[in-house]
């Protein structure tokens, strides 16, 4: 665990497990995926207890509030106790998946591949050369 001054908020990241790699994590913060208490940071933004993190990545969006800090990134269980995910980041979440599940459900593609007749059909409407 990292000392009551604070640690670099890609370090943070990375060791809460929302990046696989730090390079990653600094890039999302130089990036303005990452805002400490509503504000955008550099990646060398010292993040302490009880900061609140807006943190983006694709089209998911997590609010959380810090609860520990750690400088080395350890098992998933150990990740998890580092912050608070808030009720509303956490309701969103879940209603943005089911969204993309419902929109994914939609569009279907077809259902068989084309016959040969079909192919033929297509080529013949396609080609140009009448």
């Amino acid at each position: 665990m990292a000392g009551a001054d604070g640690i670099r908020i890609d370090k943070w990241l990375w060791a809460a497990r929302f990046f696989k790699t730090r390079t990653l994590a600094s890039q999302a913060v130089a990036g303005g995926k990452v805002h400490v208490n509503g504000g955008r940071v550099k990646p060398a933004k010292s993040v302490m207890v009880g900061d609140s993190l807006r943190i983006q990545r694709g089209e998911v969006e997590y609010f959380v509030e810090v609860l520990a800090l750690a400088d080395k990134r350890g098992p998933a269980v150990q990740a998890q106790t580092l912050y608070e995910e808030t009720e509303a980041s956490r309701m969103a979440r879940e209603a943005n998946r089911e969204e993309r599940r419902l929109l994914a459900a939609e569009r279907s593609g077809p259902e068989r591949r084309p016959s040969k007749r079909d192919r033929r059909l297509i080529r013949s409407f396609t080609r140009k050369d009448d």
